[in-house]
C-alpha cells in the first residue's frame, strides 16, 4: 500500500486567494484507480496503439466531472475552471481566481484550499466513501508561458499516462 509522507507543499506567505491561475493536482486515496474504466487503463497512451480520446468514465469519474463542472456556479464570477482532465486516479485543473468585478467593488475570494476542500467533500459524499488522499498540489502560474504549459500538459495528459509518476503497473 502507498503510504506518502506529509510535508507541507504552500508557498510561505503567500496569498492563495490572490487573483490569479493555479495549476491543481488531486490524487485519490491509496491512488487507488477510480474514475476510469479497466479496459481504458490498460489500452491508452503513447506506446499502447489503445483508443485515444474514447476515455470510458466510471461512475465516480462522472461525479468528478459533474463536480468540477460546478466550480465556477458555486462562485459565480469569482473563479473559473477552463481546463481539466480525469485521469485513473488523479485530476489536473486550471483554477482562475478573479475577485474583480466590472460591476462593483473586488468581493471576497476564496482561497484554492478552501475550493479544492470543498470540491473533494462534495465528490466523497456523492460516492459514499473518501476518495481523495488529504492534500493536493499547486503550482501558482506566474506568466502565460507557465499558463500554457499547463494547458498543453492537462490536454497530453491522457496520451502519456504510461510515463506518468502516478502510473502503476499491475
Amino acid at each position: 500500500m502507498y503510504s506518502p509522507v506529509r510535508k507541507d507543499i504552500r508557498l510561505d506567505n503567500y496569498d492563495y486567494s490572490r487573483n490569479g491561475a493555479y495549476f491543481v493536482t488531486i490524487c485519490t486515496r491509496s491512488r487507488e484507480y477510480l474514475f476510469w474504466n479497466d479496459y481504458d487503463i490498460r489500452n491508452v497512451g503513447a506506446a499502447s496503439g489503445g483508443p485515444r480520446g474514447k476515455i470510458t468514465l466510471t461512475e465516480y469519474g462522472k461525479i468528478v466531472r459533474e463536480e468540477l463542472k460546478k466550480i465556477p456556479s458555486i462562485y459565480p464570477d469569482i473563479v473559473f475552471v477552463p481546463k481539466f482532465v480525469i485521469m485513473p486516479n488523479h485530476i489536473h485543473l486550471i483554477i482562475v481566481l478573479n475577485s474583480f468585478s466590472e460591476s462593483g467593488p473586488p468581493e471576497a475570494a476564496p482561497t484554492i484550499g478552501s475550493i479544492i476542500n470543498k470540491f473533494k467533500g462534495a465528490v466523497s459524499k456523492k460516492s459514499g466513501f473518501k476518495v481523495w488522499q488529504k492534500k493536493f498540489y499547486d503550482r501558482v502560474l506566474r506568466n502565460e508561458w507557465e499558463y500554457r504549459n499547463a494547458w498543453q500538459y492537462i490536454g497530453n495528459n491522457p496520451a502519456n499516462w504510461e510515463n506518468d509518476e502516478l502510473f502503476c503497473r499491475e
